[in-house]
């Protein structure tokens, strides 16, 4: 059976209310659609996904839905000549052993790249419970996805850096069957659903699972909060396991971003975007002085929990691939048993359209993922490789079903 976006967001209700949680937020203006600067739009006509009612299980769970159909990537040259403004790219051949592939950054310690990344699930809700959370400034990537009722959660991945401590640690979801494979990264997690769990017993990259019981989780203690968010870990001590287990090799990554100091030519000023999730509501404001977009969260400034500094990127990545509700996999059950929230897929290869704001800019790209061990890599409308900003990446992974989630101003 398939619904249209209101059917999505009674499943959003309807979950919140079996946890007890208030309703959802006002939803702002509609937003302006994404522009299609350039070349004309790469993907083609999206299905509405499928949506099953919270109140019946299907006799036979229905699948997800093939990737949408994408139109070649263009490779006449637009009216205006081609881009202009890419001297100074950093490529792989710049790397070296002492710059992080995932950043472009110099690193403080290069034998920090001769270890596996580790990508660590991250809760975002309730925000009285799960913020300020701890490490996010020292991950090289974030990427915040819908779980269920549009709340968001995090896969922070942690390479370049070694924070003190990361948490609170939650649960993981489908999108954490393509991340660490993305990466070559280990996953730490607390647990999953059943059908979660039974697709990692399967996954490609189930020798470098961290579980709660390894060595490096620990509980905090606070009375005030319930003991699902109070997993924390110490990522040395993760590294120390994965070694262990002899999984610990230095990555090999099959697709790299290209970075640049100075933004490319052909952008469009962008100071403030809001990303609006139909629950939680992001909202990223440029700082001239430090160069870098500074985040909030539902109105409030959002902090890393180990400095207390306001969450910060140099690259904000607004990407919305398919998503689809897999009906074999229920994330929240209703009292009587009935399932109340299926769990969601996001797929994660192909290619699409994405915005990257970056030095107060904003640029319309495509992103790209052709093989399960590569990650997201960037071109420009004409197959270009298109430079990140160096620096750590937030990636907004926005629901398929939304319509113009993302407001852009000036």
């Amino acid at each position: 059976m398939r619904f249209l976006t209101i059917a999505a967001l009674l499943i959003g209700v309807l979950f919140l209310a079996a946890c007890g949680q208030a309703g959802p937020m006002p939803i702002p203006p509609a937003p302006t659609a994404l522009p299609t600067a350039g070349a004309a739009a790469v993907i083609t006509a999206v299905p509405t996904p499928i949506v099953i009612p919270p109140t019946e299980f299907p006799k036979e769970p229905t699948k997800p839905l093939p990737p949408p159909t994408i139109a070649p990537i263009p490779t006449s040259t637009p009216e205006g000549g081609a881009p202009e403004g890419f001297e100074g790219i950093l490529t792989a051949a710049d790397f070296g052993d002492d710059r992080n592939p995932l950043t472009g950054e110099l690193v403080e310690d290069p034998a920090n790249l001769q270890r596996r990344p580790i990508a660590v699930k991250l809760s975002n809700a309730p925000a009285s419970y799960t913020r300020p959370q701890s490490g996010l400034n020292d991950a090289d990537l974030v990427y915040e996805h819908t779980t269920e009722g549009n709340l968001t959660r995090f896969t922070a991945i942690f390479y370049g850096k070694t924070p003190p401590r990361i948490g609170p640690i939650r649960s993981a979801r489908l999108i954490d069957l393509e991340l660490p494979a993305m990466y070559s990264a280990a996953l730490a997690y607390s647990g999953s659903s059943k059908g979660v769990t039974d697709r990692l017993r399967e996954v490609d990259f189930r020798p470098r699972l961290l579980y709660a019981t390894n060595k490096g989780f620990y509980r905090i203690e606070d009375a005030s909060k319930p003991v699902e968010h109070t997993l924390y870990a110490n990522p040395e001590l993760l590294w120390e396991v994965l070694t262990e287990k002899e999984q610990n090799p230095p990555p090999g990554f099959s697709s790299t971003n290209v970075f640049s100091d100075e933004p490319p030519v052909g952008g469009t000023p962008a100071n403030n975007a809001n990303i609006n999730y139909n629950w939680t509501v992001v909202d990223w404001h440029y700082d001239g002085i430090k160069e870098r977009y500074l985040r909030w969260t539902d109105g409030i400034i959002h902090s890393d929990g180990n400095s207390m500094e306001q969450v910060s990127a140099a690259n904000v990545i607004v990407i919305s691939p398919f998503h689809a509700f897999d009906g074999n996999i229920c994330e929240q059950t209703n009292v009587d048993g009935s399932c109340a929230a299926w769990s969601v897929e996001v797929q994660l290869w192909g290619s699409g359209n994405a915005t990257i704001f970056r030095d107060g800019q904003r640029y319309d790209v495509i992103w790209h993922r052709n093989n399960r061990t590569d990650s997201l890599t960037f071109t420009d409308r004409n197959g270009e490789p298109f430079p990140l900003k160096i620096g750590n990446s937030w990636v907004q992974v926005v629901p398929s079903w939304l319509d113009n989630p993302l407001q852009v101003n000036n």
